[in-house]
């Protein structure tokens, strides 16, 4: 072996593959089989070999960066990060981190033209957006990114006819189980707080699984037990004081989010009533909070680990000029101590 720096073309010598293959093993690319890929990796580890990030830029024009775009949620706080995010925030870096990518983290700015800020500018390689706000006016930028070619995947909605990429969560599915544990404790009434508009598709397909559970349960889907309300503690307040008012029986409250829930039990102990005894509250997401409520809020738990992971990795296939779909994640109910059997006969309105 020669004195100076190996190189991947001393790595392809030693495993008999190509160098193109060696490039594709050592950056985890699923077009290299399991063996080969650890056989390159390991032969790589021995002979100390360092990847010339600026070298291979040159070779592939790429950045090997990926631009992580939230979306600014002014209902969350000062951080305007939506919680639910951070969790799949680590996820996405070391995802990211495991395969030489670097991230670069920033505010979705509406600007004229997402594409040139970004891919043009030889700022990133692909683009995962967090967060969406108004979806009608959102999925307009995605259509034009799809027409000139951009590198993009979303965190959010999977929707027949929808532009370029999406990964999510079964909404409809898990909203179903959710409301239908509400049922089997004994609940009949159960309120609704989300927007269930075309704007915010991801509440709506929560609340479709919702009224499913009740048709299929035989009870009655009652209009003036849903309140529209966006993602934050002030709205499900404001929500649960606006369902009050409806003077109109309801034994759970079922929140689009945890937040909107967290807002809800807020209201909920103001008022006077014990929780879960007089009144149920189910949420959606499962951020870190929802553990330390009082007491504990069951929800339902997105896979925000396996979620980042499959973020980066299908943006990458992209990249890659590899072919990726559409998906959609389970999620898994999380049963703490703000649901109960029904034990109240008080009517509550």
């Amino acid at each position: 072996m020669k004195d100076d720096k190996p190189t991947s073309f001393d790595i392809a010598y030693l495993a008999g593959v190509s160098q193109s293959t060696v490039s594709r093993a050592l950056r985890n690319s699923p077009l290299v089989n399991e063996e080969t890929r650890l056989k390159v990796q390991a032969i790589a580890k021995e002979l100390n070999y360092k990847v010339d990030k600026n070298a291979r830029n040159l070779r592939s024009q790429q950045t090997r960066t990926i631009a992580l775009l939230l979306c600014e949620d002014h209902g969350t706080g000062d951080s305007l990060i939506n919680p639910f995010f951070l969790s799949m925030l680590g996820s996405i870096t070391r995802a990211s981190a495991n395969r030489g990518y670097d991230l670069l983290i920033s505010f979705q700015q509406f600007s004229e033209d997402w594409h040139a800020d970004y891919e043009y500018a030889n700022r990133a390689d692909g683009i995962i957006f967090l967060g969406y706000g108004d979806y009608v006016t959102y999925v307009q930028k995605l259509t034009y990114l799809t027409q000139v070619g951009a590198h993009f995947i979303t965190w959010g909605p999977v929707l027949e006819g929808q532009p370029g990429f999406s990964i999510g969560c079964d909404n409809f599915n898990s909203a179903h189980k959710a409301t239908h544990h509400l049922i089997q404790l004994g609940h009949k009434n159960i309120a609704f707080l989300g927007d269930i508009s075309e704007h915010s598709p991801e509440f709506k397909a929560r609340y479709e699984g919702y009224a499913k559970a009740l048709q299929d349960a035989g009870l009655p889907v009652n209009p003036q037990l849903q309140i529209n309300a966006e993602t934050s503690e002030e709205e499900g307040y404001k929500a649960t004081l606006k369902l009050q008012q409806r003077r109109i029986e309801f034994d759970a409250v079922f929140g689009a989010s945890d937040l909107i829930a967290i807002g809800a039990i807020k209201a909920l102990e103001e008022a006077g009533l014990i929780i879960p005894d007089d009144v149920a509250v189910m949420g959606f997401d499962d951020i870190p909070m929802a553990s330390y409520t009082h007491p504990p809020l069951t929800t339902v738990q997105q896979n925000t680990h396996l979620a980042g992971e499959l973020l980066v990795e299908n943006l990458l296939k992209l990249v890659d000029g590899e072919a990726v779909e559409s998906l959609l994640l389970p999620a898994e109910l999380m049963v703490r101590g703000s649901c109960g059997a029904k034990k109240s006969s008080k009517k509550i309105s």
